[in-house]
Protein backbone atom coordinates (compact mmCIF):
# COMPACT_ATOMS: atom_id res chain seq x y z
CA UNK A 1 0.00 0.00 0.00
CA UNK A 2 1.23 3.50 -0.84
CA UNK A 3 0.89 6.05 1.73
CA UNK A 4 0.15 9.26 0.32
CA UNK A 5 -0.03 13.02 1.19
CA UNK A 6 -2.35 15.08 -0.71
CA UNK A 7 -1.61 18.52 -1.29
CA UNK A 8 -4.42 20.94 -0.72
CA UNK A 9 -7.35 21.59 1.36
CA UNK A 10 -9.91 22.53 -0.94
CA UNK A 11 -12.50 21.00 -3.31
CA UNK A 12 -9.81 19.67 -5.66
CA UNK A 13 -8.15 17.99 -2.68
CA UNK A 14 -11.98 17.04 -1.56
CA UNK A 15 -12.57 15.36 -4.87
CA UNK A 16 -8.94 13.76 -4.97
CA UNK A 17 -9.71 11.96 -1.54
CA UNK A 18 -13.34 10.57 -2.79
CA UNK A 19 -10.91 8.96 -5.85
CA UNK A 20 -8.31 7.67 -4.21
CA UNK A 21 -10.09 6.60 -1.11
CA UNK A 22 -11.61 3.91 -3.67
CA UNK A 23 -8.04 2.44 -4.58
CA UNK A 24 -7.52 -0.31 -2.27
CA UNK A 25 -4.01 0.28 -2.84
CA UNK A 26 -3.58 3.86 -1.74
CA UNK A 27 -3.64 5.20 1.85
CA UNK A 28 -3.98 9.31 2.64
CA UNK A 29 -2.14 9.89 5.88
CA UNK A 30 -2.51 13.54 5.49
CA UNK A 31 -3.01 17.11 3.89
CA UNK A 32 -0.75 19.45 3.39
CA UNK A 33 -0.89 23.38 2.44
CA UNK A 34 1.58 26.08 2.97
CA UNK A 35 1.37 27.19 6.17
CA UNK A 36 -0.75 30.64 5.13
CA UNK A 37 -3.44 28.26 4.77
CA UNK A 38 -3.78 25.85 6.93
CA UNK A 39 -6.20 27.04 9.33
CA UNK A 40 -8.05 24.12 10.40
CA UNK A 41 -5.40 21.51 11.20
CA UNK A 42 -7.60 18.64 9.88
CA UNK A 43 -9.63 18.27 6.88
CA UNK A 44 -12.07 15.36 5.99
CA UNK A 45 -10.91 14.18 9.25
CA UNK A 46 -7.58 13.62 8.08
CA UNK A 47 -4.47 15.88 9.14
CA UNK A 48 -3.70 18.87 7.22
CA UNK A 49 -0.32 19.77 8.16
CA UNK A 50 2.44 22.92 6.76
CA UNK A 51 4.29 22.17 3.61
CA UNK A 52 7.30 23.80 5.36
CA UNK A 53 7.19 21.07 7.77
CA UNK A 54 5.94 18.22 6.00
CA UNK A 55 8.94 16.25 4.49
CA UNK A 56 9.86 15.96 8.27
CA UNK A 57 6.55 14.40 9.73
CA UNK A 58 6.17 12.39 6.49
CA UNK A 59 9.50 11.81 5.08
CA UNK A 60 9.65 11.42 1.26
CA UNK A 61 12.03 8.15 1.27
CA UNK A 62 8.60 6.49 3.00
CA UNK A 63 6.24 8.57 1.78
CA UNK A 64 4.44 9.24 -1.76
CA UNK A 65 2.80 12.79 -3.17
CA UNK A 66 -0.15 13.74 -4.68
CA UNK A 67 -0.93 17.61 -6.36
CA UNK A 68 -4.13 17.70 -7.26
CA UNK A 69 -4.30 21.50 -8.53
CA UNK A 70 -6.68 22.75 -10.97
CA UNK A 71 -5.84 24.76 -13.83
CA UNK A 72 -5.03 27.99 -12.04
CA UNK A 73 -2.75 30.05 -13.74
CA UNK A 74 -3.02 27.95 -17.27
CA UNK A 75 -1.73 25.24 -15.16
CA UNK A 76 1.35 27.37 -13.13
CA UNK A 77 0.36 27.14 -9.56
CA UNK A 78 -0.11 23.33 -10.00
CA UNK A 79 3.19 23.18 -11.73
CA UNK A 80 5.13 25.21 -9.39
CA UNK A 81 3.34 22.99 -6.62
CA UNK A 82 4.86 19.72 -8.16
CA UNK A 83 8.15 21.19 -8.77
CA UNK A 84 8.15 21.61 -4.50
CA UNK A 85 7.16 18.51 -4.13
CA UNK A 86 9.58 17.24 -6.16
CA UNK A 87 12.48 19.16 -4.93
CA UNK A 88 11.72 18.07 -1.69
CA UNK A 89 12.61 14.01 -2.70
CA UNK A 90 8.77 13.12 -3.25
CA UNK A 91 7.91 10.62 -6.00
CA UNK A 92 4.51 11.56 -6.82
CA UNK A 93 1.77 9.01 -7.94
CA UNK A 94 -0.72 9.06 -10.33
CA UNK A 95 -4.27 8.12 -9.99
CA UNK A 96 -6.12 6.06 -13.28
CA UNK A 97 -9.67 5.38 -12.60
CA UNK A 98 -10.46 2.16 -13.21
CA UNK A 99 -13.28 2.88 -15.08
CA UNK A 100 -11.31 4.67 -17.79
CA UNK A 101 -10.45 2.80 -21.19
CA UNK A 102 -6.89 2.72 -21.11
CA UNK A 103 -4.87 0.37 -23.54
CA UNK A 104 -1.62 -1.37 -22.25
CA UNK A 105 0.15 0.58 -24.53
CA UNK A 106 -0.25 4.25 -23.33
CA UNK A 107 2.65 5.71 -21.45
CA UNK A 108 1.55 8.11 -18.55
CA UNK A 109 3.70 9.99 -16.33
CA UNK A 110 3.51 11.20 -12.73
CA UNK A 111 1.06 13.18 -10.82
CA UNK A 112 -1.61 12.61 -13.43
CA UNK A 113 -5.28 12.45 -12.65
CA UNK A 114 -7.22 10.29 -15.18
CA UNK A 115 -11.18 10.39 -14.30
CA UNK A 116 -13.56 7.77 -15.18
CA UNK A 117 -14.79 7.54 -18.76
CA UNK A 118 -12.19 8.54 -20.23
CA UNK A 119 -10.66 6.43 -23.49
CA UNK A 120 -7.43 6.30 -24.43
CA UNK A 121 -6.30 4.75 -27.43
CA UNK A 122 -2.47 3.01 -28.15
CA UNK A 123 0.10 4.33 -28.66
CA UNK A 124 -1.18 7.57 -26.98
CA UNK A 125 1.88 9.27 -24.69
CA UNK A 126 0.97 11.52 -21.77
CA UNK A 127 2.93 13.84 -19.52
CA UNK A 128 3.67 14.09 -16.28
CA UNK A 129 1.48 16.54 -14.39
CA UNK A 130 -1.67 16.31 -16.74
CA UNK A 131 -5.44 16.16 -15.78
CA UNK A 132 -8.19 14.69 -17.60
CA UNK A 133 -11.64 14.94 -16.65
CA UNK A 134 -14.22 12.62 -17.47
CA UNK A 135 -15.56 11.11 -20.12
CA UNK A 136 -12.81 12.46 -23.40
CA UNK A 137 -11.15 10.53 -26.01
CA UNK A 138 -7.47 10.63 -27.00
CA UNK A 139 -6.97 9.36 -30.35
CA UNK A 140 -3.78 7.05 -31.22
CA UNK A 141 -0.58 8.17 -31.19
CA UNK A 142 -1.04 11.29 -30.05
CA UNK A 143 1.26 13.21 -27.38
CA UNK A 144 -0.14 15.08 -24.30
CA UNK A 145 2.56 17.39 -23.07
CA UNK A 146 3.77 17.75 -19.60
CA UNK A 147 0.89 19.96 -17.11
CA UNK A 148 -1.88 20.43 -19.37
CA UNK A 149 -5.38 20.36 -18.05
CA UNK A 150 -8.62 18.38 -20.31
CA UNK A 151 -12.02 18.96 -18.99
CA UNK A 152 -14.97 16.68 -20.26
CA UNK A 153 -15.74 15.71 -23.32
CA UNK A 154 -12.89 16.39 -25.07
CA UNK A 155 -12.05 15.12 -28.68
CA UNK A 156 -8.79 15.18 -29.06
CA UNK A 157 -7.76 12.84 -32.44
CA UNK A 158 -5.70 10.68 -33.40
CA UNK A 159 -1.85 11.54 -34.29
CA UNK A 160 -1.90 15.13 -32.43
CA UNK A 161 0.57 16.74 -30.65
CA UNK A 162 -0.59 18.70 -27.69
CA UNK A 163 2.58 20.79 -26.04
CA UNK A 164 2.82 21.73 -22.40
CA UNK A 165 0.61 24.10 -20.93
CA UNK A 166 -2.45 23.76 -22.53
CA UNK A 167 -6.17 23.95 -21.51
CA UNK A 168 -8.92 22.40 -23.47
CA UNK A 169 -12.60 23.05 -21.99
CA UNK A 170 -15.77 21.03 -22.19
CA UNK A 171 -16.71 19.42 -25.28
CA UNK A 172 -13.66 20.94 -27.73
CA UNK A 173 -12.47 19.21 -30.76
CA UNK A 174 -9.17 18.54 -31.84
CA UNK A 175 -8.96 17.18 -35.41
CA UNK A 176 -6.19 14.24 -36.22
CA UNK A 177 -2.17 15.21 -37.12
CA UNK A 178 -1.93 18.62 -36.22
CA UNK A 179 0.16 20.60 -33.60
CA UNK A 180 -1.29 22.44 -30.20
CA UNK A 181 1.36 24.55 -29.58
CA UNK A 182 2.05 25.82 -25.83
CA UNK A 183 0.37 27.58 -23.62
CA UNK A 184 -3.24 27.43 -25.92
CA UNK A 185 -6.31 27.72 -24.31
CA UNK A 186 -9.03 25.69 -26.61
CA UNK A 187 -12.40 27.46 -25.09
CA UNK A 188 -15.68 24.91 -24.68
CA UNK A 189 -16.80 23.31 -27.46
CA UNK A 190 -14.24 24.88 -29.91
CA UNK A 191 -13.35 23.27 -32.75
CA UNK A 192 -9.52 23.07 -34.29
CA UNK A 193 -8.65 22.13 -37.94
CA UNK A 194 -5.20 22.94 -37.96
CA UNK A 195 -2.17 23.63 -35.56
CA UNK A 196 -2.13 26.43 -33.41
CA UNK A 197 0.68 29.07 -32.34
CA UNK A 198 1.86 29.38 -28.87
CA UNK A 199 -0.49 31.13 -26.41
CA UNK A 200 -3.48 31.43 -28.63
CA UNK A 201 -7.14 31.37 -27.29
CA UNK A 202 -10.00 29.61 -29.05
CA UNK A 203 -13.41 30.52 -28.13
CA UNK A 204 -16.60 28.13 -29.12
CA UNK A 205 -19.55 29.45 -30.97
CA UNK A 206 -21.44 31.21 -28.04
CA UNK A 207 -25.70 30.55 -29.50
CA UNK A 208 -27.75 33.65 -29.34
CA UNK A 209 -30.65 33.63 -27.26
CA UNK A 210 -34.14 33.51 -29.22
CA UNK A 211 -36.48 36.63 -29.04
CA UNK A 212 -38.96 34.40 -27.74
CA UNK A 213 -39.18 34.15 -24.01
CA UNK A 214 -39.48 30.61 -22.51
CA UNK A 215 -42.56 31.44 -21.25
CA UNK A 216 -44.07 31.99 -24.42
CA UNK A 217 -42.92 28.11 -25.38
CA UNK A 218 -46.04 25.64 -24.89
CA UNK A 219 -43.90 22.18 -24.33
CA UNK A 220 -46.06 19.16 -25.32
Amino acid sequence: MKKVVVFGNGQMAEIAHVYLGQDHEIEIVAFTVDKQFNHTGDFRGIPVVDFEDVAILYPPDNYFMFVPIGAKELNQLRTRTYLRAKALGYKLISYISPLAQVSPEVEIGDNCFIFESNVIQPFVKIGNNVILWSGNHIGHHTTIGDNCFIASHVVISGCVTVEPFCYFGVNSTVRDAITISSSCIVGAGALILKSTQCNQVFRGQWTKPHSVSSDQIHVA
